[in-house]
């Protein structure tokens, strides 16, 4: 207990900064995500391929393989941000290869009639897609998009690695400081908990009032 009571500032900087990483990623990648779906049950070609190839590229690449060439590809090209930035984008970008094939397998869930009744209401693709589909789409992926989520928080500890403030980081400073290396990860593994727990907790909230009815 010494080593949490001890650090509780150290643990609480590490906690905040996992904490921000998992937010802000998150957001990007069902941003992205998002987008990427569009692309690939879209009616252009080109829309297709290259949502085919983001979630090709994506999906196949190691994370912290991404890592390395966000965090010291990009400098190499003049665009210098800080790593908090780099391992959003890093995180952000790898996450929403799984979030498009999520989003894509709900939407095929929808009856293809759904689809063809709106198109001869005269609806475009865009308003097809954000009316019809995707709010039907919704109920059946939040559970798989929860689950993603939570592999995204805990993928976010690589970033440690790579000077950005996060929980699993704080264990360097405590064995530099003489502390059981046991119990510093013990503490931030219950650190993680809490993060994993509070996102299934949101997403069993989302599933019970829109989820689909069993």
């Amino acid at each position: 207990m010494d080593v949490l009571t001890d650090n509780f500032s150290l643990y609480g900087e590490g906690f905040l900064g996992t904490v921000q990483l998992a937010l802000c990623s998150s957001v990007l990648a069902l941003v992205l995500g998002f987008l990427m779906a569009s692309f690939r049950v879209a009616p252009v070609g080109s829309l297709r391929v290259l949502g085919t190839v983001w979630v090709t590229v994506l999906r196949n690449t190691p994370l912290t393989l991404l890592f390395f060439a966000v965090l010291l590809g990009l400098p190499r090209f003049g665009l210098v941000l800080p790593f908090q930035v780099f391992a959003v984008l890093a995180l952000g970008c790898y996450t929403s290869a799984f979030i498009c094939e999520v989003l894509r397998s709900g939407i095929n869930t929808v009856p293809t009639g759904q689809g063809e009744a709106a198109r001869s209401l005269g609806m475009t693709f865009g308003q097809t897609l954000n009316t019809v589909v995707l709010p039907q789409a919704f109920r059946s992926v939040i559970p798989p998009v929860g689950s993603t989520l939570i592999a995204l928080a805990k993928n976010s500890a690589i970033a440690g690695a790579f000077s950005v403030t996060e929980l699993l980081g704080t264990y360097k400073t405590l064995n530099e400081l003489g502390y059981s290396i046991i119990w510093s990860f013990v503490w931030i593994a219950v650190g993680y908990l809490l993060i994993t727990l509070s996102i299934s907790a949101l997403f069993n909230v989302l599933e019970k009032r829109w989820g689909v009815a069993r």
